[in-house]
């Protein structure tokens, strides 16, 4: 994962190039004697000064010496073709194959070779349908297209004729824009470049700047040597800064236990950003209860993605129509009076029944809202948890909204609250989203997976549901994560999909694959990141990477080129890869009964990794300016699964050395790497009376796996953190302790700080770290988000990082770093 090989477009003569992309059906081309150049030939002193390689160097037949740039012998502003006249900077179409769609493009030159052949060079245009986004063009207006930097020359009597495109600004007003684009056959507003798939905005640095006030900005062109006879259409853009508060804020949608939102929040303020997790959403109640656990300013919701949808949107309406909006919005405050120190705050949907008397009950004061049917009466709608005046909380119910029509002043108090603590968020309250919309109609463990329709497979609409969200809140940042499979599957309709929402909500985009392992934790874990960013911002570059990392398992071909590393020819400083024991070799034993969920360490810190995992949210935070507590640091959550029985004493058998697995066992040959019986040794049984070698093991992948009971060595990395601890179809085994690794040892395998604690039964602890966005590569996407906020991040789709993880320690003494307990 060190480097690849950076694509680039190849010029070509070829009218029917590849990489020229379509428009109108296909013309004929005009007869070659149609073709010429007129008028007065470009100055020579000008056109050496603006085409230089055209007229230095060596010639040979018309060419440079490598092959590539074609010679000049002069250049024009204006040609006839087919008795048209064009010039440059005219938008023309372009012939191409038989029977295809003709290619739309910008001429940018014209010249006439020194063996007196005439071409143009054309900047391509690109249709929704010949980018990424591909089968999902129906998203994208069809007039609408993409500008390139793609260039290449091409034989003058290639083109067939002009084709009206104006620019447009990305913010204009709906109604004006249809009036513009009325009069063109096309319009275009964001450049798309194939490296990374990035579709970016064609604003310039002024018209950011100024989009934070509120002048009016004009979009001038962004596309290489375009001149000023291109349309330009102007629109006025609206502050988006809020209250002007310092603190940006983010909502963690499918959030787990919180590892990506942490990560973000810690890259960002590396960065100089205050990023806050201001609400997160998830459905599972064990994970939502360690992200708050670990996040108590933030407003957790344990519910569905779709619930969470309804109910913004109810809430924004319900703001709406109390009057709380426009000129009366509330702004929220960090100083919360008495009353508001006293509220509950429930997200849950349990409640116990209304009192039963018949008298008529008074509403004390509602204490929770929420979208959904906390009563299970197949009534979904929006509720609220009611406390009644004399009675306790074991009497409060969940009400509909429209059974509290009589009390209308505790609704409004409840809102007013609401709208001070910031207890669910309105369009354009939240800087960023991210999150990592689950869709389970991709994975391979799903033998009914729809590959004509994926968006059809109830498994896979909370994609939808995550663009639904972004598409309401109007975030400034959108950043989205999932598995590989996501371009894997359906020819990656999934993921094209994704960017074609935000392509048609006006965002910019850009997909880039991230293995873990590559910012300094010993896993590979390959995932999609895709980043979103309004018009009027920056959009991040990706982080490259810090360490080596061993690669396992490789993206589909088609989008191998978006795996984030360095070009081949570049040269680049690397840490070594990290491993097993450089992450975990300091923490203490423990036996596969093992009950503590706390413990002191016992034990020093022997890595720069296992120093840094050690210390606390604020160090981690503060990083130049922290001081270490008194108070004795305490290992959490450093239990294994225990292991039944007959599994506990399968594992005392496997060797310790590197390698061992179930094929080391009595009773197991392997011939050709697939295991089979030996016929010479009686089958071993356990205490229990089941064999020591279990059936399933030796039949795993027709018998070719080595990975039942396997242990994992020092110096190796384990391919991706697993949900599931138990060992009998993969290699969870510690190196030298009979048992599987602890919650806590796959917590470090992730980058989560030891700091950070987790709820739940054992299994749902393992599950939130095995579902977890690995932390330092978070942080690294978090750094580079906060460059961009702040407008210090360039253009390009790729950046440097000016640390490597484990970040910071050089920004601490040494006195800091030293947290053992011994």
């Amino acid at each position: 994962m060190g480097k690849r090989k950076t694509p680039k477009p190849t010029p070509t003569n070829d009218a029917v190039s590849k990489s020229k992309k379509k428009s109108k059906a296909s013309s004929p081309a005009p007869d070659p004697e149609d073709c010429c150049f007129t008028g007065t030939p470009i100055l020579p002193n000008e056109a050496r000064a603006k085409w230089p390689a055209r007229y230095n160097g060596s010639i040979t037949n018309g060419k440079t010496e490598n092959g590539v740039v074609l010679k000049a012998k002069s250049h024009y502003h204006q040609a006839k073709v087919d008795g048209i006249l064009f010039e440059l900077n005219d938008h023309v179409y372009v012939k191409a194959g038989d029977g295809e769609l003709d290619y739309i493009a910008l001429i940018v030159e014209m010249f006439e070779t020194v063996d007196n052949e005439q071409y143009f060079t054309a900047q391509w245009f690109y249709r929704a349908q010949d980018t990424v986004i591909k089968q999902n063009s129906d998203l994208i207006d069809e007039k609408r297209v993409f500008i390139s930097d793609v260039q290449d020359d091409n034989p003058l009597n290639s083109i067939v004729s002009k084709v009206k495109i104006v620019q447009v600004p990305l913010d204009m007003d709906l109604t004006e824009k249809k009036k513009i684009i009325a009069g063109y056959e096309l319009y275009y507003d964001m450049r798309y470049t194939e490296t990374y798939h990035t579709f970016s905005s064609l604003v310039t640095e002024t018209t950011r700047l100024e989009s934070d006030g509120d002048s009016t900005v004009s979009s001038e062109s962004g596309c290489p040597d375009q001149l000023n006879d291109t349309t330009i259409v102007k629109a006025e853009t609206s502050s988006t800064n809020g209250s002007g508060s310092s603190e940006r804020t983010l909502l963690d949608l499918y959030s787990g236990c919180g590892a990506m939102s942490t990560g973000l929040c810690f890259g960002a303020s590396i960065s100089g950003i205050k990023l806050v997790t201001r609400w997160a959403v998830d459905i599972n109640e064990h994970a939502c209860k360690s992200l708050k656990l670990n996040h108590p300013e933030t407003q957790v919701r344990n519910e569905p993605a779709e619930d969470f949808l309804n109910l913004i949107k109810a809430w924004a309406k319900l703001c709406e129509d109390l009057k709380f909006l426009g000129s009366n919005r509330i702004v929220s405050s960090s100083i919360m009076d008495e009353d508001d120190a006293n509220d509950e705050v429930d997200d849950g949907n349990e409640a116990s029944e209304k009192p039963s008397d018949p008298e008529e009950f008074e509403v004390e004061r509602l204490l929770a809202i929420c979208h959904g049917d906390p009563n299970n009466v197949k009534k979904p709608g929006v509720y609220f948890k009611v406390r009644w005046k004399g009675y306790d909380s074991s009497e409060d119910t969940w009400e509909p909204l429209d059974g509290l029509s009589d009390c209308q002043d505790v609704l409004k108090e409840f809102v007013k609250r609401g709208l001070k603590k910031k207890l669910l968020p309105l369009p354009g309250d939240v800087d960023f989203i991210c999150g990592g919309p689950p869709c389970q109609g991709i994975s391979g463990f799903n033998r009914f997976r729809d590959y004509k329709a994926p968006l059809n497979d109830i498994k896979n609409k909370q994609l939808l549901v995550f663009m639904d969200i972004i598409e309401f809140l109007k975030p400034k940042y959108v950043l989205m994560e999932n598995v590989v499979d996501l371009l894997k599957f359906s020819g990656g309709f999934l993921g094209r999909y994704a960017i074609g929402r935000l392509v048609s909500m006006n965002y910019q985009a850009r997909l880039g694959i991230l293995a873990a392992g590559s910012y300094g934790v010993p896993q590979f874990r390959m995932r999609v990141f895709l980043w979103g960013a309004l018009f009027t911002e920056r959009l991040p570059p990706y982080p490259l990477p810090t360490h080596e990392a061993v690669s396992r398992g490789a993206p589909p071909v088609e989008f191998e080129q978006t795996t984030v590393a360095y070009d081949k020819n570049e040269t680049c400083k690397l840490a070594k890869a990290l491993f097993l024991g450089d992450a975990i070799s300091d923490l203490p034993p423990v036996a596969n009964d093992e009950s503590q969920d706390e413990r002191s360490y016992g034990t020093s810190a022997r890595t720069e990794f296992q120093k840094y995992i050690r210390l606390s949210k604020s160090e981690i935070l503060d990083n130049a300016n922290t001081s270490l507590s008194k108070v004795p640091r305490m290992l959490y959550d450093h239990r294994p699964l225990r292991l039944n029985d007959d599994d506990f004493d399968r594992v005392c058998q496997i060797p310790k050395e590197k390698g061992a697995n179930f094929r080391d066992l009595p009773g197991v040959l392997v011939k050709d790497n697939k295991v089979e019986w030996d016929p010479s040794v009686e089958r071993v049984l356990l205490k229990s009376g089941k064999p020591l070698v279990p059936d399933y093991a030796m039949s795993f992948v027709r018998g070719t796996s080595s990975k039942p009971f396997g242990r994992l060595w020092w110096d190796e990395i384990v391919s991706t953190v697993v949900t599931r601890a138990e060992p009998h179809n993969q290699a969870v085994l510690h190196p030298n302790q009979d048992r599987v690794l602890t919650i806590r040892e796959n917590a470090r395998l992730q980058g989560f700080p030891d700091c950070y604690k987790l709820t739940g039964p054992i299994k749902e602890r393992y599950i939130q770290v095995g579902n977890a966005v690995a932390v330092p590569v978070a942080l690294a996407l978090g750094y580079t988000f906060g460059l961009a906020y702040q407008g210090l991040s360039s253009d390009n789709s790729l950046t440097t990082l000016p640390f490597k993880y484990p970040v910071c320690l050089a920004c601490l003494p040494s006195s800091q770093v030293d947290n053992s307990d011994d």
